[in-house]
């Protein structure tokens, strides 16, 4: 979500510093970031995605915030990575899973039934994660610096914040929402090769 920029720049430790101050411990901070998220669930559910949309992005601010907590308290570890891209991936499916209802309502369709593109790019947000954790699964990329070439189109952040976008303008005509999770479903698809092709080609590559 907005975690990618504060990772980067001062702004993290500024955050860390101010939220450390509550005394919650950086794990406590991943999960809390799923109550609102849950409650953006079922804003979707009822048909209200704006207040979903402010809902997620609270999601998304309390997600950047527990790094950023751990960093400047020096309890960052190996289980609460784990722990955060688990709620990560809830969280994502929270959004996806609402938003599925909110766009059964619709009318209006883009060349595909709507449902159709939503599933287009659940697939492709879930297909990038499996194909960087399979290869290292099977030791066919096994080292760190190379998954990070792996890269694509949209990682995790961007696709997230493209999808706010597109609930944004959603408010103002729920068409848009279309327009752009087929947009979404298209480019997530297209990382999703892009990352097979760089585990296909690792090899050939030289790599062992």
């Amino acid at each position: 979500m907005l975690k990618s920029k504060f990772d980067t720049d001062k702004i993290s430790v500024k955050i860390g510093l101010i939220f450390s101050g509550f005394g919650i411990s950086p794990n406590t901070w991943t999960i809390l970031a799923l109550i609102p998220a849950f409650f953006g669930f079922l804003s979707l559910y009822s048909g209200d995605l704006f207040t979903a949309l402010i809902l997620f992005l609270i999601s998304g601010f309390i997600d950047a915030v527990d790094g950023a907590v751990a960093r400047v308290t020096g309890r960052v570890t190996a289980m609460g990575a784990f722990l955060d891209g688990i709620i990560d991936r809830y969280v994502e499916i929270l959004i996806y899973v609402g938003l599925l209802f909110f766009i059964l309502r619709m009318d209006v369709e883009f060349y595909l039934p709507n449902a159709v593109w939503l599933a287009l790019l659940i697939f492709g947000a879930l297909m990038p994660t499996y194909i960087r954790a399979y290869a290292d699964h099977r030791n066919v990329v096994t080292e760190p610096k190379d998954h990070k070439k792996m890269g694509g189109l949209l990682e995790r952040t961007e696709r997230l914040s493209i999808l706010y976008i597109g609930m944004l303008f959603g408010c103002y005509d729920p068409n848009f929402l279309i327009y752009f999770i087929a947009i979404l479903a298209i480019l997530a698809n297209i990382t999703a090769l892009q990352r097979l092709w760089f585990v296909v080609n690792y090899r050939k590559r030289g790599h062992a």
